[in-house]
């Protein structure tokens, strides 16, 4: 190039170009703006959406962790159920120590039950005396009664 070859801007040049370049090269650069922030917005919603996944795994991690261990406290319904099993467990051993002692209401009623079948196993063995008796009686009276 030559020294007068020296190109000279400024804000008064005159650019010759048609215009439909202009509006395609125009219209190019909107399409690749376009494209680069929709590709930027992607990559935050990827961004976003893995930061708040790994917040809940750690959540989930710790929570794993903690609630086995009564770390966190414990649901009303566990609350209940605990009281639940200490009654139960109360009334299992009341009910331990009234067997052991043979005054439980089981054995009262087994009780009654074989004092009334040894009542009956009484009258019917004397009834069986008393039948015995007669027939011994008429074997001696060779059958004719007196």
């Amino acid at each position: 190039m030559a020294v007068d070859d020296v190109v000279a801007l400024s804000d008064k040049t005159n650019v010759g170009m048609p215009v439909r370049n202009l509006i395609g090269l125009i219209g190019a650069v909107c399409v690749v703006a376009w494209g680069y922030f929709g590709v930027l917005e992607r990559l935050n919603k990827v961004e976003t959406n893995y930061i708040l996944m790994q917040s809940a795994v750690t959540k989930n991690s710790t929570f794993s962790e903690l609630w086995p261990r009564g770390e966190l406290g414990a649901l009303p319904d566990d609350a209940e159920q605990y009281m639940l099993i200490e009654h139960l467990s109360r009334e299992f051993t009341k009910l331990q120590r009234t067997i052991e002692s043979g005054d439980a209401p089981f054995d009262r009623q087994q009780a009654l039950t074989l004092d009334f079948y040894k009542q009956r196993i009484e009258a019917l063995e004397r009834k069986v005396e008393t039948l015995k008796d007669k027939v011994a009686q008429m074997k001696f009276t060779n059958g004719v009664a007196h």
